[in-house]
């Protein structure tokens, strides 16, 4: 939900006021949103793929961090708290320290309510993150995993996983996950009808 004030903030503005909130808050353009609380697949979904791109990268030089990171893109206008975020090397912080510059890998775990601002507006503005390498998008409906890697001349190839049995590669990483793995304990929608009709049937 957004702030209920009829003006735009400033980027500093917006920092003082996040860093001062109990709750994490976005920036886009001068308006600041508070993010709402994820439902129980989003965030099992968001842990799982955690987990296993940390036991996938192992001792790469590449660190993974949880969805409490802030990151900036603020000659775009925007601070977001991406559900994954991967820096590989060195990683670049403001000068509190607290919000990350220069992300390899980002990864959104997708809402009904996020969705179109996730694979839009806000990957707009991902893009001209000049150390940012891949995208990821995880739907939560469903077994899909699609996957935008930087290319040269500043185009993006897109790939898609699909089913729980596929893989899907990270090259900016250079690790590759299995779908089994980032949707261990999920259940979809079509799964728990198919058991309610089936529970029915006895």
């Amino acid at each position: 939900m957004a702030l209920p004030h009829n003006r735009r903030y400033t980027p500093d503005e917006y920092l003082a006021q996040d860093r001062a909130s109990e709750f994490k808050h976005e920036y886009l353009d001068g308006e600041i949103t508070m993010m709402a609380g994820a439902k129980p697949a989003h965030s099992l979904i968001a842990m799982n793929a955690g987990t296993s791109l940390n036991n996938r990268i192992g001792d790469r030089d590449c660190i993974v961090y949880g969805s409490d990171l802030r990151v900036s893109v603020r000659h775009a206008g925007l601070y977001a708290y991406p559900d994954l975020t991967v820096v590989c090397g060195p990683p670049l912080y403001d000068e509190c320290g607290e919000t990350l510059l220069n992300p390899t890998l980002i990864v959104e775990v997708l809402s009904p309510t996020t969705e179109t601002y996730d694979r839009g507006e806000k990957f707009r503005r991902y893009q001209q993150l000049e150390s940012l390498q891949e995208y990821v998008l995880i739907d939560q409906g469903r077994p899909v995993i699609e996957v935008f890697t930087r290319q040269p001349g500043g185009k993006w190839l897109y790939v898609a996983a699909i089913g729980l049995e596929t893989l899907v590669t990270l090259e900016s990483v250079g690790c590759t996950l299995a779908l089994a793995d980032v949707y261990r304990r999920v259940t979809f929608a079509e799964d728990a009808a198919q058991s309610d009709a089936a529970q029915d049937q006895h």
